[in-house]
């Protein structure tokens, strides 16, 4: 009986994965829905968690070329509030939600025609087949998109508010710094979105199929919830070295104390010699508070838009 049953399981998914490739198609209203709600989705989650960023960014900035003892996330709030107010945890939200639609329609929009474009090639959608996917969409959005993550990582170190906006800033770092400054950290920004991307939706994805086949729960806001947890969860740990590497090359003003950093390798190097192992994680529980929820709120909001659009789900 169970392997009848196992067979029949099996047939209905391959049958499942024939409707699938014979669904998806790119036709210019499903490309669009197919970016619009993935972009929606990251820019809302963005603008609940955009404060936990700025704390983020504050936390790797701590102590740079030093050792000592750092202040928490809960210290570095109070200081922030504080010294500069509430309006100081919403810095750089402007260019945030700006790269989260761009950012977030690609990176989320690129996966699934990668997936479906490795499946048509190798006959496969397996575990390796979607973090391929997954770093190849996170790594193109990354590089398209890294001028405003420099612009945004600088307004959220920028302690005086009365500088002017986005604008203001973008003109300062061309006229300083040149055109190439919007490009500083690309290399560990593209690294990684790739990384993130890969185990986030790489994990959601397959994390969901294994609940569906074990559990007893099926597509709704239960699996999401799980699913994305999972997912959250598993992308801080894979992505928190190489975030602070990113947001150290992308304020290289901030770091003179230890020199130029020649790119991501060297400043991993000089954070572990100067400040030690650890260092590669700090900030790594703002990230993990900031990221866990956005991974849950992007894929359950996603969800329920790819729904609403009559789109499959991811």
């Amino acid at each position: 009986m169970s392997h009848s049953g196992s067979k029949s399981s099996s047939l209905s998914e391959s049958l499942a994965n024939v409707k699938e490739k014979q669904a998806w198609a790119a036709s210019p209203s499903k490309v669009f829905y197919h970016f619009a709600t993935s972009g929606t989705s990251v820019a809302a989650a963005t603008g609940v968690t955009h404060p936990l960023d700025v704390l983020k960014v504050r936390l790797q900035m701590q102590l740079v070329g030093q050792r000592g003892p750092l202040t928490g996330m809960g210290g570095v709030f109070v200081h922030v509030l504080k010294n500069e107010g509430p309006k100081a945890l919403y810095q750089g939200l402007t260019p945030a939600l700006t790269r989260s639609i761009l950012y977030g329609g690609l990176r989320l929009g690129l996966y699934e025609p990668s997936k479906h474009a490795c499946d048509l090639v190798f006959g496969s959608t397996n575990i390796l087949v979607k973090i391929a996917s997954g770093a190849f969409a996170g790594a193109i959005a990354t590089a398209l998109t890294n001028p405003i993550e420099v612009l945004k990582v600088r307004l959220q170190m920028n302690k005086n508010q009365s500088q002017g906006g986005p604008i203001a800033e973008m003109r300062k770092i061309v006229s300083e710094e040149g055109i190439r400054a919007l490009w500083k950290g690309v290399g560990p920004a593209m690294a990684r979105a790739a990384a993130l991307t890969a185990s986030q939706l790489a994990t959601y994805d397959e994390t969901k199929r294994v609940l569906i086949r074990w559990t007893p729960l099926e597509e709704g806001f239960h699996l999401h919830l799980a699913s994305s947890t999972v997912a959250g969860t598993v992308s801080t740990l894979v992505t928190a070295p190489m975030d602070m590497i990113k947001t150290r090359l992308m304020l290289q003003r901030e770091s003179k104390r230890v020199g130029g950093y020649k790119n991501g390798f060297h400043c991993g190097y000089q954070v572990v010699l100067t400040e030690g192992p650890s260092a590669l994680y700090k900030g790594g529980f703002a990230i993990f508070a900031r990221l866990g929820p956005q991974t849950t709120i992007t894929f359950i909001l996603c969800e329920k838009l790819r729904e609403l659009a009559g789109l499959n789900a991811i």
